[in-house]
C-alpha cells in the first residue's frame, strides 16, 4: 500500500469516526432538547404563595459592575407575581458600582420588593471574593428559594415567578434556566453555538433531572434553589476557593440526590455574555484551568482534541475523494448539532461553517488559561491573586 494511500486511509477513518460522533450528538440533542420545559409556553404553572415573607431572596453579587448593575437590579424591581428580597453586595468595587447600587435601592420603596445593598470591604483569607459575597448574602436570606445571579444579567418581569411555579409544580429543588445569550455579530454568534455544541459532549441538559444520570448544570446567571437544600449540602462552605462555584454547586446538589432540573425561557433572562470574537478567551482566563480542576495533563488532552476537530476535517477536505467526503459528514454533524441546540442558543446553524476558528479559540484559551496559571503561580480574579497551591487544596478533583 502506497504511503500517500495509507495516509489518506487514516485521515479518512478518523474524520468519519469524528463524524459519526458529531452525528450522534446531534440525534440525541434533536430527541432530548424538546423534552425540556419552556416556561415561556401558555400552560407553565403560576406560583402558590410560600407564606407572609418574601417568596425568593435574589442574590446579587458586583465588583466593578457600573455599566450594567442598575439595569440589573431596576429589572429585578420589576419582577412581578412573587415578592422579592434583594440581596445585592458590592464586593470592593473600585468604580461607581456602590454609588449606583444605593441608587437603585433609594427607589424599591415604590416596589412591593426589599432592596437591600452591603458593602464589602474585605476578604477573609481562605475565600475568592465572589463566593465570600455570595455567602454573606445567602446568610441574610428569610426567603424558601434562593435565586443567585450576576451583575450584569436583566430579567423579564415574568422570570421569577414562572421559575418558581415551575419547581412548585415538578418538586425541583434547583432550576437552571438557559440564559439568552445576546450576540451583536456573527462571530460572536460562532463561539456561542461552538461552546454550547462542544460543552454537550460533557453534559447533556435534557438528562440533568434524570436522577440516575450522570450529568448535572449550574450557571452563575440562574442558580435557582430551594433553601433547604442550600443548607443541606453545606452552601459555599467548602466552594470558598471555588472559581467555578455555580457548577459546583449544581454538582454537589445532583450528586447529594436532588431533583435537579434544566428548563428554557427564551428572552428571560438576557446577558450579553461574549463581547466580541476573542471575548470567549477573556472569559475562560479564570474559568478554563478551573474547570479542568487544575490538572494539566486534562488540559493538554482537551487542546489536543480540540486540535483535532480543527484541522483534521479541513486537511480531509482539501485532499478530495472520500477523505472530503468525510469532511463534508463532519461539517454536517456539527451543522445538526447547531440546528438541535438552536431552541437554547437561538442561533443559526449555517453559523457551523466558521466551527474552525472558533474552536481554535477555545483550543487558545485553554491553552492560555493553564499557561497563566502557572506562570503567576495562581489565578488573578478581579485584580486579586489566588496562588495555584491553595487553589489546588482546596479545589474537589473529579466531578
Amino acid at each position: 500500500m502506497p504511503a500517500m494511500h495509507a495516509a489518506e486511509v487514516v485521515l479518512t477513518t478518523l474524520t468519519s469516526l469524528l463524524a459519526l460522533g458529531w452525528l450522534g450528538q446531534a440525534a440525541a440533542a434533536f430527541r432530548g432538547i424538546p423534552t425540556l420545559a419552556d416556561l415561556t409556553r401558555p400552560d407553565s404553572p403560576l406560583p402558590t404563595s410560600t407564606g407572609p415573607g418574601p417568596d425568593v431572596t435574589v442574590i446579587v453579587p458586583a465588583c466593578n459592575e457600573e455599566a450594567s448593575i442598575q439595569a440589573t437590579l431596576r429589572s429585578l424591581l420589576a419582577t412581578t407575581g412573587v415578592r422579592l428580597q434583594i440581596i445585592a453586595v458590592n464586593d470592593r468595587s473600585t468604580d461607581r458600582t456602590g454609588p449606583l447600587m444605593d441608587e437603585v435601592a433609594a427607589e424599591a420603596h415604590r416596589t412591593p420588593h426589599a432592596l437591600e445593598v452591603i458593602h464589602n470591604q474585605e476578604l477573609p483569607a481562605g475565600w475568592l471574593g465572589k463566593t465570600h459575597a455570595l455567602s454573606l448574602a445567602a446568610a441574610r436570606a428569610t426567603a424558601p428559594w434562593l435565586l443567585f445571579t450576576d451583575g450584569d444579567v436583566a430579567f423579564d418581569p415574568r422570570t421569577i415567578a414562572l421559575s418558581l411555579g415551575y419547581a412548585q409544580a415538578n418538586h425541583a429543588d434547583h432550576v437552571i434556566l438557559t440564559l439568552t445569550i445576546e450576540c451583536k455579530h456573527v462571530l460572536e454568534a460562532a463561539v456561542f453555538a461552538a461552546f454550547q455544541a462542544l460543552a454537550g459532549w460533557n453534559i447533556r441538559l435534557w438528562k440533568v433531572s434524570d436522577p440516575k444520570a450522570r450529568d448535572f448544570f449550574g450557571t452563575g446567571g440562574f442558580n435557582f434553589v430551594r433553601r433547604s437544600v442550600f443548607d443541606q449540602v453545606g452552601g459555599f462552605s467548602d466552594l470558598r476557593l471555588e472559581i467555578v462555584e455555580d457548577l459546583r454547586l449544581g454538582w454537589k446538589i445532583k450528586r447529594a440526590g436532588f431533583s435537579q432540573h434544566v428548563v428554557l425561557g427564551p428572552g428571560l433572562v438576557r446577558i450579553h455574555w461574549i463581547q466580541g470574537a476573542f471575548g470567549i478567551v477573556n472569559l475562560m482566563e479564570k474559568n478554563a484551568f478551573a474547570g479542568m480542576r487544575y490538572r494539566l495533563a486534562i488540559s493538554l488532552f482537551a487542546c489536543l482534541g480540540f486540535s483535532l476537530h480543527i484541522f483534521l476535517p479541513l486537511v480531509a477536505l482539501t485532499i478530495g475523494g472520500w477523505p472530503a467526503v468525510a469532511g463534508v459528514a463532519f461539517y454536517a454533524g456539527v451543522a445538526l448539532t447547531y440546528a438541535a441546540n438552536r431552541t437554547v442558543t437561538l442561533v443559526s446553524p449555517w453559523v457551523a461553517l466558521l466551527f474552525a476558528p472558533a474552536a481554535g479559540l477555545f483550543s487558545f484559551a485553554i491553552a492560555r488559561s493553564t499557561l497563566l496559571a502557572f506562570y503567576r503561580n495562581g489565578v488573578v480574579w478581579r485584580g486579586t491573586l489566588y496562588p495555584l497551591d491553595e487553589l489546588r487544596r482546596n479545589t474537589g478533583r473529579t466531578w
